[in-house]
């Protein structure tokens, strides 16, 4: 990444609409076997993919519900309400939850969760749920020991015997550790207590050097949004050569791709909605760095155009279109656990089918914004600055 990246990068880390009606939609269950390959057109309407490499594979809800909101800043998470809305959500049919070690209590609510699932629900809904989680390491000496005692660690905390996924970063591609640690993930995965194996935030070349190690990657979660379209400069064309799949966070921007952020004017104090949590801050610099608001809400008027014209959210419109881009087999939804829901716009993305003139429209009101591959660099080079 160049100096100018760099710094950018630093930089990044450091009236009521109209009421329209809204689509009765009945509640979509992330079930099934998956298939074989992610569905990726929005008439074929997939609530479920498959991420898969050699022998591995995993059937995963399209919209999976985020938990970075249970580790602080979001508001104060109550335990048993948000083990019971993880219950609502998974009984509406979104069954699929995304953690990592460093969310706060994220894995040991998704323990309860579990544990709950198994004593009061039926046997084809605890099939359906799927636990992703994340490791984080240090960059210490990846010994098979350490690797295995922090694997164990998250098995405990979920009360599973294996891990749907393990999703690996790594802080410094410079320390070759990387790829120690991920050969005894993948030991990890054949001796039983890892089913699946991904990566986070890793970059297109760093990717592919881990793939030419025999490492069987199914997926890797990036940041992708319509502000932030960078995985699909680069990214997207070795997923479709290799298979892998992206999983993407980020996609509605911690709320700013709504209702709520449109005709406002957040630069003045107490003109428009605080940018009061850390997702909301995090992504507001992403907009400085693409355009800034006054094209951010440009690009609100023109998604607020296709929202009304299906009867739907503009967060359901900014899903979906990213669920239409290459090799993406699901996107994230943050979830603020017994805080607040949005089951119904969520639900809503799977029946919402974005035409050529709607996608076409969306995609214009995105290129008005700088190329972010130009300012910050491939997926994750924000972290790597």
């Amino acid at each position: 990444m160049s100096s100018s990246s760099s710094l950018a990068a630093r930089t990044l880390l450091s009236p009521a609409a109209t009421p329209v009606p809204r689509r009765s939609v009945r509640p979509a269950r992330c079930s099934g076997s998956g298939g074989a390959a992610a569905v990726e057109t929005a008439a074929a309407g997939a609530k479920v993919c498959t991420v898969s490499n050699r022998g591995d594979s995993l059937p995963i809800c399209r919209v999976l519900n985020g938990m970075w909101q249970t580790s602080g800043g979001w508001g104060r998470i109550d335990r048993d309400a948000a083990v019971d809305a993880m219950l609502a959500y998974a009984d509406a049919g979104l069954s699929t939850f995304d953690m990592a070690d460093h969310y706060g209590p994220a894995e040991d609510l998704y323990g309860l969760f579990i544990n709950r699932v198994r004593r009061e629900r039926p046997p084809e809904l605890l099939q359906e749920i799927k636990g992703l989680t994340k490791w984080v390491p240090p960059p210490v000496k990846m010994t098979r020991s350490y690797v295995e005692d922090n694997i164990n660690r998250s098995r405990k905390r979920m009360d599973v015997s294996a891990l749907d996924m393990l999703q690996f970063h790594w802080w410094d591609y410079a320390n070759p550790g990387y790829l120690d640690a991920l050969k005894h993930i993948t030991d990890l995965k054949e001796e039983g207590k890892i089913k699946t194996v991904a990566l986070t935030n890793f970059d297109t070349d760093t990717l592919q050097i881990i793939l030419e190690n025999g490492i069987p990657i199914v997926s890797n979660q990036v940041q992708h949004s319509i502000v932030d379209m960078r995985p699909q400069r680069r990214m997207a064309e070795l997923c479709q050569l290799t298979g892998v799949k992206l999983i993407t966070y980020g996609t509605v921007m911690g709320g700013l791709l709504s209702e709520k952020f449109l005709d406002t004017n957040v630069s003045i104090p107490f003109a428009g909605p605080p940018l009061n949590t850390p997702s909301l801050q995090k992504y507001k610099r992403m907009v400085d760095a693409w355009g800034g608001w006054s094209l951010f809400q440009a690009l609100l008027q023109t998604l607020k155009k296709v929202s009304v014209k299906h009867g739907v959210s503009i967060s359901t419109v900014a899903v979906r279109y990213i669920l239409n881009q290459t090799s993406v087999a699901g996107s994230m939804v943050g979830v603020r656990l017994g805080l607040s829901e949005h089951i119904k716009d969520t639900n809503a993305i799977f029946s919402l089918e974005l035409d050529e003139e709607d996608m076409n429209s969306i995609t214009e009101a995105s290129n008005k914004g700088r190329n972010l591959m130009d300012i910050i660099g491939d997926c994750g080079d924000e972290y790597r600055a």
